[in-house]
């Protein structure tokens, strides 16, 4: 069955797909992982009975804590097997490395090459990567592995760097990039502050990826409305992936969620108690992997809480579609009454054009409750401005942080400190975190 096909199937046959990949999966693990023999032993499992996919049920989730605590202990293959290590970013914890073969690599690049194709990507395209590359970031080498895959050309460009993202615009012109999707407004900046003809340069495709740009509703985001606004003619095209998984879902060109691949995970969304919860209703992504030869997972939990819709895509495809990432578990905020997550508090700033960057931090106060500040980075630090912020807050979310200022520049040095690979927005001090 060719990836690019399985997703036209119906459900059932795509079901029974998975299912025959999901018994190689438990064979692997069952053989050659020691960590899930334990597991299997300890909680008497016999995995021969696990056929379809609601059997998984049978198994206890796989949590971060997990992996950070037995690490080499979901490896399947001898050291010599290993071909590449990647980490993971630590957003909730010490960082994880994942072990992959040549297979698993080539895995990874038929999930970005799949990406492509889904979001109307062409071959005579020509792919600027603006994402990091090295640091054992998956994210990078899973677009540069795609992109030879697909065939398209490529320019190498790396994160960040308005300056040289433009140089390369205009000479080699580029037809699609590859970005954190709030990175495109810096290019919009700098393009106008230098008189650059943007809204017809060359770029008519953005893959964006680490930020979400819609609403359940496939609306636009404050975020994705905002960069649409500035460039109407740049398509923009959501990626979720994460480095667990080993894989990522792609927003096709109708643009109403990003689709599961699914001859390479399976996919749960399950409530805090580990019980599948209805489709639309918000859940955990939790994901089996199917064909992973290094570190195979099952059933793990990566933190990130979406809705998920089942009905097929206007587009043909009948895989699963995810919606926007609503936060991290980790993340969660007891403010005042109210549960949010960061991302809330990030459209809201996203859209105040005086704010020039921001860290949100959260603490436990002394009562005991979580309390946000925000330090903004802004040419405006008036009772008045300070204000209007407070009362967006409030009509957006109900309750208002506490705002503090300090240098942009300051900001800019706390939002992406030397060992990082991420611009970090978001600081938690609180107690038992």
């Amino acid at each position: 069955m060719k990836s690019e096909e399985l997703p036209y199937l119906p459900p059932q046959r795509i079901k029974s797909y998975q299912e025959a990949e999901l018994a190689k999966t438990l064979a692997c693990v069952q053989t050659h992982s020691p960590y899930y023999r334990k597991l299997f032993a300890r909680e008497k499992i016999d995995v021969s009975g696990i056929r379809h996919i609601e059997d998984l049920q049978q198994i206890p989730v796989t949590a971060k804590q997990d992996l950070q605590l037995h690490n080499a202990d979901f490896l399947c293959v001898p050291p010599a097997g290993v071909l590449d290590y990647v980490t993971t970013s630590g957003t909730l914890g010490e960082p994880v490395t994942f072990a992959l073969t040549r297979s698993d690599l080539e895995r990874l690049a038929l999930s970005e090459y799949l990406s492509y194709r889904i979001c109307g990507c062409r071959p005579d395209d020509i792919l600027q990567l603006m994402v990091t590359n090295d640091r054992c970031f998956m994210a990078g080498l899973a677009s540069l592995f795609g992109s030879f895959r697909f065939g398209s050309g490529i320019i190498r460009s790396g994160n960040g760097i308005p300056e040289l993202q433009w140089n390369l615009i205009q000479r080699i012109h580029p037809t699609v990039c590859v970005c954190v999707p709030s990175f495109i407004l810096k290019l919009v900046e700098f393009a106008r502050a230098r008189g650059i003809d943007y809204r017809h340069s060359s770029l008519k495709r953005a893959v964006c990826v680490g930020e979400s740009l819609r609403t359940n509703e496939h609306a636009y985001s404050i975020l994705g409305e905002k960069i649409h606004s500035l460039w109407p003619e740049l398509l923009l095209y959501s990626n979720y992936a994460s480095t667990e998984m080993q894989s990522s879902f792609m927003e096709c060109e109708k643009q109403c969620g990003a689709h599961h691949k699914p001859d390479l995970t399976i996919v749960e969304f399950l409530d805090d108690r580990n019980r599948p919860v209805p489709e639309g209703e918000p859940g955990e992504i939790t994901v089996t992997t199917l064909g992973v030869e290094g570190m195979p997972l099952l059933r793990f939990k990566t933190g990130d809480i979406c809705c998920h819709f089942k009905a097929p895509c206007a587009c043909g495809r009948h895989s699963l579609r995810l919606g926007p990432v609503i936060g991290r578990k980790g993340q969660m905020i007891k403010y005042k009454g109210t549960t949010l997550y960061p991302p809330a508090l990030y459209d809201v700033l996203d859209n105040i054009p005086e704010v020039k960057n921001y860290i949100v931090e959260v603490y436990t106060n002394t009562i005991g409750t979580d309390s946000i500040s925000i330090r903004l980075g802004s040419d405006s630090n008036s009772d008045a401005f300070v204000k209007q912020i407070k009362d967006l807050f409030r009509s957006k979310i109900r309750v208002a942080p506490d705002i503090i200022f300090e240098p942009v520049e300051l900001i800019a040095q706390k939002q992406l400190p030397p060992t990082s690979r991420k611009l970090i927005k978001f600081f938690d001090y609180r107690e038992g975190k």
